[in-house]
């Protein structure tokens, strides 16, 4: 989507009503767009950044303005708040650089600043979700203004670097959008459907394993495009030995795993896990259904963004917590990958699939060095507590996906499209 310079936003309409879907609001600006359809951007980066930018709005297309508004647990965001983050980020990174820029807004830097500390003060995560204004209507808007100044701000070399990792920034988000808006919809009696998309069932794969034979691997980005800081350095590592698994494990691998009384056996699972699954009374990965009657139907069914669909035992199991996946490692005689085993597998296994635990602490690298500036509290504040996950999953976006890539959750993490991987000693 390409935003010109020249383009009146003052016909956005004043207000929603009621449950007018998002589609509504976004067609009134950017109806405007497809007349100026031969105005195109001056670079690839000002390409990529509409690009970018554009798919977010798509993302939300299909919600009404209250799903956008809605948060169901603290480590979830509204639609909303990721459409303005994102924005806010462009202004803060970027634009406050340019001079003679004006803030849409300068109430929108404490409202959607995420955890930039050097920053200032910011609303709550947990309570983003309280945020029913600024209205959607006035996000767009926001979005409009920044995006207006960013096609000038794409032609400053300086700004050029800043400007990448905006949009890496903002991929990142829509992924969330996606995994947010289907817990919150799972949170719903109704269990509504994102989209009305229908998932073919996945071919029947056999696993094969992989052979690895070890020695010095070279670990992390090789400064061949963008990376995130911590991807960085490049650096050795001694691997022993080891046999992959070629794809996944899938979700009738993982339901011989719960039918074998998996949730109920202590010796498999870590002890925070069991603890968890105490806590929490987990007996399948996240989204499966069970009916109350206790009938055949039990883990039969599956919630997706497609609505409830019948679970496809041969399709990656996923919204599984590093928990589930190591005690289902144990009970399969075999062990969750390192994360440099992982990479040093990746030409040789199919992934994109599902996000894969991996046995790594979320640690710097040798070496590692923040970025510079506004963006040093990127990556390395959150160096403590996680597990590294590599791949990639359905929700992540085009091109956002790299062997080096180091997603991070907490252990106990099971909203994100997370699945699992064997691993065993030669």
């Amino acid at each position: 989507m390409t935003v010109p310079n020249d383009w009146n936003y003052s016909n956005l309409p004043r207000n929603l009503g009621g449950c007018r879907r998002f589609q509504e609001v976004q067609n009134s600006y950017t109806r405007g767009i497809v007349i100026r359809a031969a105005v195109q951007p001056t670079s690839d980066l000002a390409q990529s950044y509409a690009q970018v930018r554009a798919r977010s709005l798509t993302l939300a297309a299909p919600l009404s303005a209250e799903d956008c508004t809605i948060q169901s647990m603290p480590d979830a965001s509204p639609a909303k708040w990721h459409l303005a983050h994102t924005t806010w980020f462009f202004e803060t990174v970027i634009l406050s650089r340019v001079p003679g820029y004006a803030p849409f807004d300068p109430r929108f830097a404490y409202l959607f600043n995420s955890y930039y500390e050097a920053l200032g003060p910011r609303h709550p995560r947990p309570r983003r979700g309280l945020l029913t204004r600024p209205s959607l209507e006035e996000v767009l808007a926001y979005r409009a203004h920044v995006d207006a100044a960013m096609q000038e701000a794409c032609q400053d070399v300086t700004l050029h670097d800043a400007t990448l990792l905006g949009l890496h920034h903002e991929q990142q988000h829509q992924e969330l959008i996606l995994t947010d808006i289907k817990h919150a919809f799972f949170s719903n009696p109704l269990l509504p459907a994102y989209d009305s998309q229908t998932r073919a069932s996945a071919p029947a794969t056999p696993v094969n394993g992989i052979a690895i034979p070890g020695g010095v691997a070279l670990i992390g980005h090789d400064g061949g495009g963008f990376a995130f800081d911590n991807e960085t350095p490049r650096h050795q590592v001694l691997l022993r030995p080891f046999r992959i698994a070629s794809r996944p494990v899938s979700n009738g691998e993982y339901r011989a795993f719960i039918e074998d009384g998996g949730y109920r056996r202590p010796e498999f699972w870590l002890s925070d896990g069991w603890s968890k699954v105490q806590e929490e009374g987990w007996d399948a990965p996240l989204y499966w259904l069970q009916d109350d009657d206790g009938s055949a139907r039990k883990n039969s069914d599956v919630f997706t963004l497609s609505g409830v669909q019948p679970l496809d035992p041969n399709a990656p199991v996923e919204h599984v917590s590093f928990f589930e996946a190591a005690a289902y490692a144990a009970w399969a005689g075999a062990r969750l990958p390192t994360e440099f085993e992982w990479e040093a597998a990746s030409p040789l296994i199919d992934h994109g699939q599902v996000w894969e635990w991996t046995r790594s602490a979320y640690d710097p690298y040798p070496g590692f060095k923040p970025f510079d500036g506004l963006a040093a509290e990127y990556n390395g504040k959150f160096m403590v507590g996680q597990m590294v996950l590599r791949g990639g999953s359905s929700a992540t976006p085009p091109g956002h996906i790299r062997s080096t890539y180091r997603n991070f959750f907490p252990p106990q993490a099971r909203w994100q499209f997370s699945g699992i991987r064997l691993v065993e000693d030669i």
